[in-house]
């Protein structure tokens, strides 16, 4: 599941994502329904229907890019809303990196250059960033920049009100945005936090105009490359250029406004709907490309395939050891031997995802190549790990038992949230550990269901990745302090103190080869201590028109859309 992203409840009843939200929809609330089956080819029907919708929205155009000043993005991502500081899907950042500027921004080389911002100091304690603004810079609405907006979005992205989903904790030890004069702002922090101006340069600390945070969850008002048009809810939100905009980014490759005149995001979480749009025209770029297509994708005229793999955690599943069974590290150590990872990566994904052996992708800044081969598929060591566990037992169904009672695990999952690819792969694991004795008690539920399973504790098993270009995505996801409640993802409150030591530490200090030996430590002993089951490394697959010239990707491997243009193909 993605990025980026399904929603997983938080304790306060909001909504968090499960990572940086990359394939899985995100939508509101729905009725119960099961997973759908998985889509292997176009599906003529919905392409049929998706036509008519697109030539509607393209005012009757044969070609929802044929005006080479508008261009067409069908994507499976699904949207509630476009607040970039409460939340935190794939999609949404990409359409909010296209209405919000940052303060700063990550080169392609990782250094954070001026954006907003002209230049800033950090106090000797590293506790106090103060940044300069720049002058002349409008939002939509025509509020100038100031200092006041930095403070008004900050402090939004930390207000309970706000439920954030991942923008509140990228501030890391937060204590609050002063007003130094109209164009000088200053952040505090309660404790040194390395992160935070990468943290800042992302769209989930997008700048918004004061004026319209009450509203920005429908109608944002940044000051970004292009302003917001309409959201028709679960089909489309059109975006056009900013004629106005002059601040552009470090990274980019022109100056002054946008050389597209509109955007469309079509939101089309089916997947034979959406390359069925591509190929016939009716879309100048998709994402997630189904991995039965990519070959006939390689070799189509006029289009072309790129996959990048994404920076953050993998996907992958993080076991609960907070209660039996899997608070022995011996059975959550033979889970993990349990299921041959290799094999279902490459039947499932047809081989176009790679294998993961690390909770965080080689993608990402921290990776460390050491724990390769580390968890192979043994269904002998699972076996006397099982037996030396105590689950000596089997009943009738050929489950281990011990003292009486089989050796159960439950594994809900929000039947709206999870993507058709990733239920097989989840039924692949429920097959693999059967084998070993182990029950997976998979469950597809309704929306209202997995929330109170969530809040309650009530599940074992949980599918989950990140996107995130910092390591310290994952401080977010097992520091003992980073819970829900607070805005953390650490949801099954893990509480180990190496891991506490390292992931603080890494966060303080700005020694590099300190930070990367602490993340290397972090991601071994999560994978020794059989808390998560990495699974595969997550790309991004998108199939473009060759009409498109100059797509980029910034450094966390968003979509860039200021430098595109469309030309012939």
């Amino acid at each position: 599941m993605d990025d980026v992203s399904p929603s997983r409840p938080a304790a306060d009843g909001g909504s968090h994502p499960a990572r940086a939200p990359r394939r899985a929809p995100e939508r509101a609330p729905a009725g119960p329904g099961p997973a759908r089956p998985r889509t292997r080819g176009p599906d003529a029907v919905a392409a049929v229907g998706l036509a008519g919708a697109l030539a509607a929205a393209c005012g009757g155009s044969g070609h929802a890019g044929g005006d080479a000043a508008g261009l067409t993005y069908a994507s499976a991502g699904l949207v509630n809303c476009l607040d970039p500081q409460a939340s935190a899907s794939r999609l949404i950042s990409i359409i909010d990196r296209n209405l919000f500027d940052s303060l700063v921004a990550t080169g392609p080389d990782g250094k954070i250059q001026p954006w907003l911002a002209t230049k800033w100091e950090v106090s000797p304690d590293g506790k106090t960033y103060t940044f300069h603004l720049r002058s002349g810079v409008t939002f939509h609405d025509g509020t100038p920049l100031d200092a006041a907006a930095v403070k008004a979005t900050m402090d939004h992205a930390v207000d309970p009100k706000t439920k954030s989903v991942y923008a509140s904790s990228l501030l890391g030890p937060y204590t609050g945005t002063k007003v130094v004069d109209a164009s000088t702002v200053r952040i505090d922090l309660a404790k040194p936090y390395t992160p935070l101006l990468q943290s800042l340069s992302t769209p989930y600390l997008g700048i918004q105009s004061p004026k319209a945070l009450r509203a920005s969850c429908t109608k944002p008002v940044g000051s970004g490359p292009f302003s917001f048009v309409s959201w028709t809810q679960n089909t489309s939100i059109v975006l056009k250029r900013n004629p106005s905009y002059a601040w552009q980014s470090p990274t980019a490759k022109h100056t002054g406004p946008a050389k597209l005149a509109q955007l469309t995001f079509r939101l089309v979480p089916e997947d034979g709907a959406r390359y069925g749009a591509l190929t016939s025209g009716q879309a100048d770029l998709i994402d997630d490309v189904p991995t039965a297509n990519v070959k006939a994708l390689k070799s189509a005229s006029g289009l072309r395939f790129l996959q990048k793999d994404i920076p953050g955690t993998v996907e992958n599943i993080t076991f609960n050891p907070s209660r039996p069974p899997l608070n022995d590290v011996k059975v959550r150590q033979a889970l993990q031997r349990s299921v041959n990872v290799d094999q279902l990566v490459k039947s499932v994904f047809n081989g176009v995802y790679a294998r993961a052996w690390s909770v965080l992708s080689p993608a990402s800044p921290g990776y460390t190549a050491s724990l390769q081969n580390s968890i192979p598929y043994d269904p002998a060591a699972a076996a006397k790990l099982l037996d030396e566990a105590g689950w000596t037992g089997r009943d009738a169904a050929g489950y281990r038992t011990k003292n009486g009672k089989r050796l159960s695990v439950r594994w809900p999952v929000g039947a709206q949230l999870i993507r058709p690819s990733e239920n097989i792969l989840a039924q692949g694991v429920q097959a693999e550990a059967k084998k070993a004795g182990i029950e997976i008690q998979y469950v597809s539920e309704d929306s209202g269901a997995f929330v109170r399973d969530v809040i309650s504790g009530n599940l074992d098993l949980y599918i989950n990745n990140w996107r995130a270009l910092n390591p310290d995505i994952l401080r977010n996801m097992y520091a003992s302090d980073r819970v829900p409640a607070v805005g953390g993802s650490n949801m099954f409150h893990i509480k180990d103190a190496q891991l506490d030591g390292w992931l603080n530490g890494a966060a303080a200090t700005e020694d590099a080869a300190a930070r990367q030996k602490a993340y290397a430590d972090v991601q071994t002993r999560i994978v020794q201590q059989g808390l998560s089951l990495p699974l595969f490394v997550p790309s991004e697959l998108l199939g473009v028109s060759d009409k498109v010239q100059n797509l980029n990707f910034d450094a966390s491997l968003y979509l860039q859309f200021y430098d595109v243009s469309l030309g012939k193909a």
